[in-house]
């Protein structure tokens, strides 16, 4: 006959079992991406039988160095996600949640990245091109990209980043980076930037030659010694801008805003860009 004791021990034991069931049938219903060692092959598994409308969940997880090329994210949550050196080529990442997010040395070759939250990401010298030489359609789209204070450097040559709000972001290649760069400058030559939101934005040594700045919200921009020649600065708002030593060579300032000036020569560092006198105004 069993005793009372031997009893409640039994309980006890039944009680860990359907514990420890549960706990399997919940980590199978979640699937592989809970738990450590995630593979490519477990992400498309997981956005493959995610019913729509359903945003995943990959918040956190460390993807580093995945070949996720050619997955729709399906506005997963990537928040604060490791993908250093992952492959995101031709990936779309519309809508996903990318804060926090470390996006250092990944592959962009055609991704896509419009209306993403990538507050406080980091994206430093990520490859974005298949050779040396840029191709139409390769550069990545961060069309209405949420960039606040988003740290990234590298090439972006043609890169469609309108509409897209990089308050704060840093594009500089050395210091508030906390990186010692082997290239010179972040690049967006030929760039679209219509009507993005640059304020207070850090692109120190910025390529910018031929960008498309139209309508843009420049306020209190950094923008020393970046190369603006050619840039389409039409209507962009540049009060408290800086332009010290930064080459105008042909950029077209007409209808530029400066709501605290009254012309461009007052401009902040203006006197001391350079080609100032083969400017549009």
């Amino acid at each position: 006959m069993r005793r009372p004791r031997d009893e409640c021990f039994d309980f006890a034991q039944f009680f860990i079992w359907v514990f420890s069931v549960g706990a399997l049938v919940l980590v199978s219903a979640i699937g592989p991406v809970s738990a450590a060692g995630v593979t490519a092959r477990d992400i498309a598994s997981l956005l493959f039988k995610t019913a729509p409308g359903t945003r995943p969940s990959l918040s956190g997880l460390d993807l580093s160095r995945l070949d996720l090329a050619n997955l729709d994210f399906k506005k997963a949550d990537l928040s604060k996600a490791d993908l250093f050196g992952a492959d995101l080529s031709e990936a779309d990442l519309s809508g996903t949640n990318l804060s926090g997010a470390k996006l250092d040395r990944v592959t962009l070759i055609g991704a896509r990245f419009d209306s993403a939250n990538l507050d406080n990401a980091s994206m430093m010298r990520p490859s974005t091109f298949a050779t040396l030489t840029p191709r139409p359609g390769e550069a990545p789209s961060l069309k209405m990209a949420s960039l606040k204070r988003t740290r990234f450097f590298g090439s972006f040559i043609g890169s469609d980043f309108s509409g897209a709000d990089l308050t704060d972001a840093i594009c500089s290649p050395t210091n508030k980076s906390g990186f010692i760069e082997h290239i010179s400058r972040s690049d967006f030559t030929s760039a679209n930037l219509t009507g993005a939101t640059l304020t207070r934005a850090d692109m120190t040594r910025s390529q910018l030659s031929f960008a498309t700045l139209k309508g843009a919200i420049m306020q209190n921009a950094v923008l020393r010694d970046a190369d603006l020649s050619g840039a389409d600065l039409t209507g962009a708002d540049l009060t408290g801008a800086d332009l010290t030593n930064a080459d105008v060579t042909g950029a077209n300032f007409n209808g530029a805003k400066l709501h605290d000036a009254k012309g461009l020569e007052t401009l902040n560092g203006m006197s001391h860009a350079r080609n100032t006198d083969k400017t549009a105004r």
